[in-house]
């Protein structure tokens, strides 16, 4: 049994770690409909049965028909595959949504908020997702119908998260997922791919299969799996996409003296056209830096963030000991600094260091 897993696609998503840029947020938005017809031309090429899209197929506030219609076009080139959706907290089944409103194509089954099976020949398919953005767990003990076969649970929450916060999200435990004894488990909600985490796994996240922003570095993808129908082995491996992927790089700025070096050295930078960059410059600084200008002026356009972690050149502790001018500063700025939110701390040491410079 071939199967396609994935998960979290976010389709038609904000992209506000893009936002920096013109246009870049528009691209990524055409570039996850590129993936999923990459996905789909993948499944019509190796005639896989079975697709597994285990919630946030997309953002019920920003997803367009259009952007539906799309998606539905390119599942009906694919008739002889049987597609499983699971609603997330991200497009959860409620009244409005296109789970309920749209036409879908006939090898689309949808999960609602109750638990179902799908019976097939080999296979039983059961699944539940969200009703609301929110929701607790409410399947603590699925039965299986019928062990000779082949049984698959999908659903979308939060594996073994002991916050309160992923307490919100369908809350499941390895422990009372392994005691179902299903022979795999298609999971959505965790954007990090695990699927190898240890020796015969078969609770999985694909992960996202797009990158949303900076907290999802390297690649992205599916999960394709294949149970023998005799023996129920499990195998499976990562079909990574061809969608552009995140990346920090970390710049020594301590031998830049201004702002127009460190402009020329982050546009000579040697980067890779399929990767979008956060550039974190770190070091100590000898001039002042102003991100909100220095992004415009970088001609790199996979440069869409830059993260100011550099060190100041003075010591603003040992300054305020000293009975001088530089003194009295520098202890009129710490005094100022201990209320201040992080925004207004960071232009206080920024004053200290034109100040200090202006005090030499």
């Amino acid at each position: 049994m071939r199967f396609i897993h994935m998960a979290d696609m976010h389709l038609d998503g904000a992209f506000e770690s893009l936002a920096s840029k013109p246009n870049l947020a528009k691209e990524r938005r055409m570039e996850q409909r590129r993936v999923m017809k990459e996905i789909v031309e993948y499944i019509k090429k190796e005639n896989i049965p079975y697709f597994f899209i285990a919630g946030d197929l997309y953002e019920q506030d920003y997803i367009k028909k259009s952007s539906i219609e799309y998606i539905n076009k390119l599942f009906e080139e694919i008739p002889n595959t049987l597609i499983f959706i699971t609603p997330g907290n991200h497009d959860p089944y409620i009244k409005n949504s296109f789970y309920k409103q749209f036409n879908w194509s006939k090898n689309v089954h949808i999960f609602s908020e109750e638990l179902s099976i799908v019976e097939l020949k080999n296979a039983d398919i059961y699944g539940y997702g969200f009703n609301d953005f929110y929701m607790p767990n409410k399947y603590h003990n699925i039965e299986i119908k019928n062990k000779n076969k082949i049984n698959i649970l999908i659903t979308h929450g939060s594996l073994d998260g002991g916050n309160d916060e992923n307490k919100q999200y369908n809350p499941l435990t390895s422990k009372e997922l392994k005691q179902m004894d299903f022979d795999y488990i298609a999971l959505g909600h965790i954007h990090k791919a695990s699927y190898k985490d240890y020796e015969n796994q078969h609770i999985v996240y694909p992960g996202s299969t797009v990158s949303l922003g900076f907290d999802e570095l390297g690649p992205r993808g599916v999960i394709e799996g294949n149970i023998d129908e005799n023996t129920k082995k499990l195998e499976l491996k990562f079909i990574q996409t061809s969608a552009k992927t995140f990346e920090e790089r970390n710049i020594d700025i301590a031998n830049i003296n201004d702002e127009e070096e460190l402009i020329e050295e982050l546009n000579e930078l040697n980067l890779d056209e399929n990767k979008y960059y956060k550039i974190i410059l770190i070091g100590q600084r000898n001039f002042e830096i102003k991100l909100s200008n220095l992004l415009s002026l970088v001609k790199q356009i996979n440069i869409v963030k830059i993260k100011n972690h550099t060190k100041i050149k003075y010591n603003i502790e040992d300054i305020a000991k000293q009975i001088s001018l530089k003194g009295i500063f520098a202890r009129n700025i710490l005094e100022k600094m201990k209320d201040a939110k992080e925004d207004e701390k960071e232009k206080l040491i920024n004053s200290f260091e034109i100040g200090m410079d202006v005090l030499n």
